[in-house]
């Protein structure tokens, strides 16, 4: 299934875990240090460093780009690492999340009460989902480095429903 962000509440209700797709249009990239950050501003009433209400967040920290390419090798990180942030940011606003393994009952739980998703890439081939992004830009955060937030543009990149907005998931 070919989709293209920003992801409408239907169409992010008619997804089952298990299922893959390939996904096009913006998304965001934020680690652990860019997750902290962002979680301390919520918990503060600040503004967030980027408008994440409904958007897609990337775990990933991006290698250099090589010359003439807009990013370097991109795989997505652990998602277990952002589990901490993860409610308190779904809870304000942020929909779906690209990651890799399992993620805790408390992050489960939020997707499920405001409908989300997380999505699974495979891990161990940086390089070609490299191939899939057409841009990138850093949006917040330059003193991170590799974990600044950027904002991307990518092309069929393929994913993996690993939990649906009813909480079904991929995991035992």
């Amino acid at each position: 299934m070919d989709l293209q962000t920003p992801l409408s509440q239907e169409v992010i209700s008619s997804l089952r875990a298990g299922d893959s797709i390939t996904l096009s249009g913006e998304v965001y990239t934020a680690r652990d240090a860019a997750h902290q950050r962002m979680y301390e501003a919520v918990k503060a009433g600040q503004d967030p460093p980027f408008h994440y209400i409904g958007q897609i967040v990337f775990y990933a920290g991006p290698c250099p780009a090589p010359p003439g390419k807009p990013i370097g090798s991109v795989g997505p990180t652990t998602a277990g690492r952002m589990d901490a942030y993860s409610p308190k940011l779904i809870e304000a606003g942020l929909k779906i999340m690209i990651g890799k393994g399992n993620r805790s009952p408390k992050v489960v739980d939020a997707i499920i009460k405001h409908r989300g998703l997380y999505l699974i890439a495979v891990g161990g081939v940086a390089a070609l989902l490299a191939k899939c992004i057409t841009s990138s830009e850093i949006v917040a955060y330059d003193d991170l480095g590799a974990e600044a937030i950027r904002r991307l543009n990518i092309e069929s990149m393929p994913l993996i429903v690993a939990i649906d907005s009813m909480g079904d998931k991929i995991f035992k």
